[in-house]
């Protein structure tokens, strides 16, 4: 037992630096999920659909010559695009949100399918964002870290600013009112629509940095993206919580860190990869139902009308 202990111990030390670079780079995609569930209330599955569409439009990119930082921002503008399409889907044909976005979803991997031209494309030998701070040698954990790390604080930084100014005010009171914002002369259009593509924008931007890191760029990168992120934000707003929109941004990255790290810890521990699902389910049951579990000594016993009786009335 002890020599399992000390095994997955050493293998998980080993592994932490590159799980930290990885995390960092799924933050964006975690940022990407709670844009439209908690600033907006608009449940969208857009970002399993608009990570891989960020990773393919880099990688044919990439590989084509461009150079890295232009293609990070096509494939950003792409994602922007992918999720503009499905705020108006919503909107447009009264389409339900997760059905709009698997609608999206679904027609996206035709479209990366068309732009890769193959299901792979290796990106070896071709420049990438994230060796541009040579901190260790070329594709060093460390490097990552410092690349994306910046990008990630150079985001965080704009959003909580951009959401304390008038747009982004209107932008929350959206997702907390729309026909009371609607009645105060915003446009909900407008703030829904530019809300979910900049969500897939920045799932884009996560994909786009996750096939410079790995070297290849593949059309089913983005399978389980959706429940990995909303595991991960799960996590961090447990932790961090969303009372503020400084902590609703903190929320996803913390969350992500922590998330991978488990991951990183189940494979340290030789779990088997199927049983990975598995465990992230777990996961995300614990972290909702800690905070019944929490209160749940006041109503035990109870049924669930008699406690909804408990409950005092909203006036």
């Amino acid at each position: 037992m002890t020599e399992f202990l000390q095994t997955t111990f050493s293998t998980f030390y080993a592994l932490i630096p590159v799980t930290i670079a990885q995390s960092l780079i799924m933050g964006f995609v975690v940022l990407g999920i709670m844009l439209p569930f908690r600033v907006l209330s608009f449940p969208d599955m857009t970002a399993e659909g608009a990570f891989p569409l960020g990773g393919c439009v880099a990688t044919i990119l990439i590989a084509s010559g461009m150079n890295p930082w232009l293609a990070v921002l096509a494939a950003m503008a792409a994602g922007f695009a992918a999720g503009c399409c499905t705020a108006y889907i919503h909107l447009r044909f009264r389409i339900h949100t997760l059905l709009a976005g698997i609608l999206m979803t679904t027609m996206l991997y035709s479209v990366n399918l068309r732009i890769m031209g193959r299901s792979n494309i290796s990106l070896f030998g071709n420049g990438s964002i994230l060796d541009v701070i040579p901190l260790a040698g070329e594709g060093s954990p460390l490097n990552k870290i410092a690349i994306v790390g910046g990008l990630l604080a150079l985001v965080f930084v704009a959003l909580n600013y951009f959401f304390k100014t008038e747009k982004g005010t209107a932008m929350r009171a959206v997702g907390a009112n729309p026909d009371m914002s609607e009645a105060q002369g915003i446009n909900v259009w407008t703030a829904t629509i530019v809300g979910i593509g900049l969500a897939g924008g920045l799932s884009a931007l996560s994909g786009a940095l996750m096939v410079q890191s790995q070297g290849f760029g593949d059309i089913n990168m983005g399978l389980g993206v959706l429940i990995n992120g909303l595991a991960a934000l799960m996590i961090g707003e447990a932790i961090i919580g969303n009372q503020t929109v400084m902590r609703q941004l903190l929320a996803p990255i913390v969350g992500a860190l922590i998330y991978y790290q488990l991951i990183s810890l189940c494979l340290a521990a030789n779990m088997p990869p199927p049983d990975l699902k598995l465990a992230t389910g777990l996961f995300v049951l614990f972290m909702l139902a800690l905070p019944s579990l929490r209160r749940g000594r006041g109503t035990s016993g109870a049924t669930p009308r008699e406690s909804m009786r408990e409950r005092p009335s909203a006036g």
